[in-house]
């Protein structure tokens, strides 16, 4: 059980990859903290912290639930504190939490333009400013961010300015940290599937139960995280991964298993 005693903090971790990310890393013995706004069930969107930490508890994990809205400093600090000293550190920082728009600029409000920047730009900063004094006390310490690699082609940027740039910042950001933590021995890369992967977002906000047909399941992104993260004395770092290149470099060859409809053609996910 590679992580074991390892403790893991999640954004955004009471649904989709996020959760998925949370389960195969308590499968191997992890400890989680499930970091999100979720307290009481959407229906549209399903799940909770609370259930979050439920499953990850009979994944064979110990969990830690905290409501937190990253955007807030002071709930951000709060959450870091109680997770250290549940758990005695934190090992690993996942920057999952992100919001979405695929609007183009005539059509973005103002009010979600700054929602987007605040949670995806603001709050991964945020995160990650008050995970680094622990850690640089951990042992083989990796942060992990979910963004794309950063291409300026304009086609990825026109039908949608206001996201695309909220998600490179996030790329970048991730570059830069891995630079400037190289010396503390903290890994910092970025993560981003190769399709659309079957989530609650994929279907309520881009194309509905046909879209996730020809999606795959969040596992793939999972076990990609999990090879990422198990690497040693910066073994990969500074690195914008494909999950499909991360388990390939694993000896993985055939990714059948983690389609949603074997059968369908796969879409290809924003930026790929």
């Amino acid at each position: 059980m590679q992580f074991r005693d390892k403790t893991v903090f999640i954004t955004g971790a009471s649904r989709g990859i996020g959760k998925e990310i949370a389960l195969k890393l308590a499968s191997e013995g992890a400890n989680i903290v499930i970091a999100a706004k979720s307290v009481t069930e959407d229906p549209r969107l399903g799940g909770t912290i609370y259930s979050a930490a439920a499953e990850v508890e009979k994944a064979g994990g110990q969990a830690l639930a905290v409501q937190v809205d990253i955007r807030n400093e002071e709930q951000v600090m709060a959450a870091v504190a109680q997770a250290a000293e549940r758990f005695g550190g934190i090992d690993i920082l996942i920057n999952n939490a992100s919001a979405i728009q695929l609007s183009g600029t005539e059509k973005t409000d103002p009010r979600r333009f700054d929602l987007m920047f605040d949670i995806n730009v603001r709050g991964t900063f945020l995160m990650t400013r008050s995970c680094i004094p622990h850690l640089k006390k951990a042992s083989n310490p990796h942060i992990l961010t979910l963004s794309p690699p950063v291409n300026l082609q304009p086609k990825w940027l026109a039908p949608h300015v206001a996201y695309t740039l909220t998600k490179y910042n996030m790329s970048m950001m991730a570059l830069g940290w891995a630079d400037e933590f190289r010396n503390d021995g903290i890994a910092s890369n970025a993560l981003w599937p190769r399709t659309t992967i079957a989530t609650a977002a994929v279907k309520n906000l881009l194309g509905g139960e046909e879209l996730m047909q020809k999606s795959r399941t969040p596992a793939i992104v999972a076990d990609a995280a999990a090879a990422i993260l198990s690497k040693t004395n910066l073994l990969y770092t500074g690195r914008t991964w494909i999950d499909e290149e991360v388990l390939a470099a694993e000896g993985i060859t055939s990714f059948t298993q983690y389609a949603v409809d074997p059968d369908a053609e796969l879409f290809p996910d924003l930026f790929i």
